[in-house]
């Protein structure tokens, strides 16, 4: 079983960049690909990011060069670097992961941006 958690959130200035950390545990080899998605407040769910495990990444327009996604060395921790931060990209992000015996998803973690 995979175990995903993520770390890094917390609030910023618009313009500015925070970077979510998404690390897992468990049978990480069966991690196929991992996503990040966000919900804002009265929002649904949209999705915002992946990268394979070959390390191809995938970005929703609305953060294509804005935001980077990428993985460690050891592939067990995902990375979202998000730049130019502005108050739409207000909202709960989470990780998840496709693997062998389906979709696993993070716990989500708060990005507030505000002046």
């Amino acid at each position: 079983q995979v175990q995903l958690v993520e770390s890094g959130g917390g609030s910023v200035q618009p313009g500015g960049s925070l970077r979510l950390s998404c690390t897992a545990s468990g049978n990480v080899r069966d991690i196929y690909l991992t996503r990040w998605h966000r919900q804002a407040p009265g929002k649904s769910r949209e999705y915002v990011a992946s990268i394979t495990n070959t390390d191809d990444p995938d970005y929703a327009a609305s953060v294509k060069g804005r935001f980077t996604i990428s993985r460690d060395n050891a592939k067990t921790t995902t990375y979202l670097q998000m730049n130019s931060l502005g108050p739409d990209d207000t909202a709960v992000y989470y990780c998840n992961a496709d693997t062998r015996i389906g979709v696993i998803w993070g716990q989500g973690i708060q990005v507030t941006v505000s002046s």
